[in-house]
């Protein structure tokens, strides 16, 4: 992948892996800018509940616009492998962090405030992350809390509309 295009992005560096998708470290050449893309594994995106969770993770990360949750720049399609852009982060998980010791008061209250602002600006829009772990936090180098990972996300019905939740998209089956 190193050296190659994806769409106008040109592959850098692998920076990460999860379950179903690869991270690399891309140059945007039409913006002149560092992102981090994210592709699905040719595995999963033969899988249609995997492609509807990578693309879920983009609408409900992409509908939010919070300092505490990743931004998400651009989708689209290499070949029929589908993709995610979103803004390049410099730091560690919360994961990684923890496993060099406990966090003092101050800077875990510091975390736990940034990350409830979050949920609550995701909550107005009738987000709900569902899979919040040290995993999906991300920490800046300048000590900023990053939500990660929406792809099983609940959309939820605002109050005033006529819709039951239970008709909303979702990939989680009922008892999972």
């Amino acid at each position: 992948m190193i050296g190659q295009r994806v769409g106008h992005y040109r592959v850098v560096e692998k920076i990460g892996a999860g379950s179903m998708g690869e991270v690399y470290r891309a140059r945007d050449e039409r913006l002149g800018r560092d992102v981090a893309l994210k592709l699905i594994r040719p595995a999963s995106s033969e899988n249609p509940d995997h492609l509807r969770r990578f693309e879920q993770e983009a609408r409900a990360a992409a509908a939010l616009n919070h300092p505490n949750i990743l931004a998400i720049f651009d989708v689209g399609l290499e070949g029929a492998t589908p993709y995610i852009v979103s803004e390049l982060l410099e730091g560690k998980t919360l994961r990684d962090r923890l496993n060099e010791g406990a966090l003092p008061l101050r800077q875990a209250t510091a975390y736990a405030l940034q990350i409830a602002q979050a949920l609550v600006a995701a909550h107005e829009r009738h987000i709900v992350h569902r899979d919040l772990k040290p995993e999906n936090l991300f920490l800046t180098h300048d000590d900023r809390v990053k939500i990660l990972d929406f792809g099983v996300a609940k959309l939820q019905a605002a109050v005033d509309e006529d819709r039951a939740v239970e008709s909303l998209t979702t990939v989680t089956k009922h008892g999972a």
